[in-house]
């Protein structure tokens, strides 16, 4: 078994940034009217664009994969293109809240996928801090799930998506340890937005023809979330899968928080209430 990796001196900081730029993510997907797998092969794509620069400057790098590396990240790119399809999904389906409340399932599923696929210790501390966060979250469930078919499948689609982004981060945790993680966040991108080209090819979603203003929640996908997934792909190089995920708990909370003035999805007692549990456990986790 190894220990989890200690904390580089600005990780606090650059969790706390991830949480408020992946917030706004919910709030993009649901200003977008294109089909979800459109939303995420542009946003996997501009990003790939973004980042070249940073490639550039890293292009050594990429004389150090081998073909594992090439497969492992092809399979990392695969993961990532169906959280993002996923996930946009149930956005469509369901309420700001109700999706990102389950997304907040992932410190459990890593938790587990950790401790199966890496032997990744977890003390006490870290358990009882997990635990009250997701009181938290059941709080918020109890008070906004929805009854209706579409919120159910729109739940189911959300929960499925952890399960895909859990994998990305598993998978990632190796592999970017080895390269310079704008080499492989490029790389993950650039596959993820090549298999959801494919997929909208095959399905023949219809990919082109989008107006300006989805150009814009586009790019503003490519910039703002994006941002947040690169900066933890850098912190694999620091912390374990389960820190990365346990700081995603703040989403739901920044993300409902976000609807209420740019959405009119008003927050009820319930969510305020488990919101100050989840953000607690966040606090004190990263104080850590």
């Amino acid at each position: 078994m190894t220990d989890p990796p200690a904390y580089e001196p600005k990780t606090g900081l650059l969790l706390t940034i991830s949480i408020i730029a992946i917030s706004f993510a919910a709030i993009f997907v649901k200003w977008s009217e294109a089909p979800a797998t459109v939303i995420s092969m542009n946003r996997m794509f501009l990003a790939s664009v973004l980042l070249l620069p940073a490639v550039w400057i890293k292009r050594k790098d990429l004389l150090l994969l081998t073909r594992k590396d090439l497969l492992i990240l092809t399979v990392s790119g695969i993961f990532l293109a169906l959280h993002f399809a996923l996930w946009f999904g149930s956005l469509k389906l369901t309420t700001v809240a109700s999706s990102t409340i389950i997304l907040a399932l992932q410190p459990l599923v890593a938790l587990g996928g950790g401790y199966l696929i890496y032997k990744e210790r977890t003390d006490l501390k870290t358990v009882m801090t997990i635990s009250v966060a997701f009181i938290g979250i059941v709080i918020i469930a109890a008070g906004d799930f929805g009854i209706s078919t579409d919120h159910f499948i729109g739940d189911v689609l959300s929960f499925l998506s952890v399960i895909a982004i859990v994998g990305y981060l598993l998978i990632g945790q190796t592999t970017v340890k080895k390269i310079s993680h704008w080499i492989y966040s490029f790389s993950v991108f650039l596959i993820a937005g090549v298999a959801l080209f494919l997929y909208n090819l095959v399905l023949q979603v219809e990919m082109t023809g989008y107006s300006s203003i989805e150009w814009q929640i586009f790019i503003l996908l490519a910039i703002f979330p994006t941002l947040a997934h690169v900066i933890y792909n850098h912190l694999l190089k620091y912390v374990n899968t389960t820190t990365v995920s346990m700081s995603i708990l703040g989403e739901p909370v920044g993300a409902s928080i976000l609807a209420v003035f740019l959405l009119g999805e008003m927050i009820t007692p319930l969510q305020f209430a488990g919101g100050l549990f989840v953000l607690g456990s966040v606090y004190v986790y990263l104080r850590k």
